[in-house]
């Protein structure tokens, strides 16, 4: 009887090698192209499409800031957070949600 196991592996034990090495040349062009070498991610403002994260002295950001740090309770943060999306524009989408 004659199986595949005593004819040795043949010519497809170079088949894998071969994938693995697309498969990780694959990873590194995706991770190259969405900008994360040298710190750049597409959470920053890496150049044209790319979304601008909040602005550090935003007064949404203040706010944040002064509710981490304990100065206001969280009725007052929500109080205030509901005025300043009212005013700067992340207020709430036609389904309720916060855009």
């Amino acid at each position: 009887m004659n199986t595949l196991a005593s004819a040795g592996p043949g010519p497809w034990v170079l088949l894998f090698p071969l994938v693995w090495a697309a498969a990780i040349a694959c990873v590194v062009t995706v991770a190259r192209r969405a900008g994360w070498r040298r710190g750049r991610g597409p959470w920053r403002d890496g150049g044209p499409g790319r979304g601008v994260g909040p602005d550090e002295n935003s007064p949404i950001a203040l706010l944040g800031h002064r509710f981490a740090s304990g100065e206001i309770d969280e009725d007052e943060y929500w109080r205030r957070l509901t005025v300043l999306e009212e005013q700067f524009g992340r207020g709430i989408d036609p389904k309720g949600r916060r855009a």
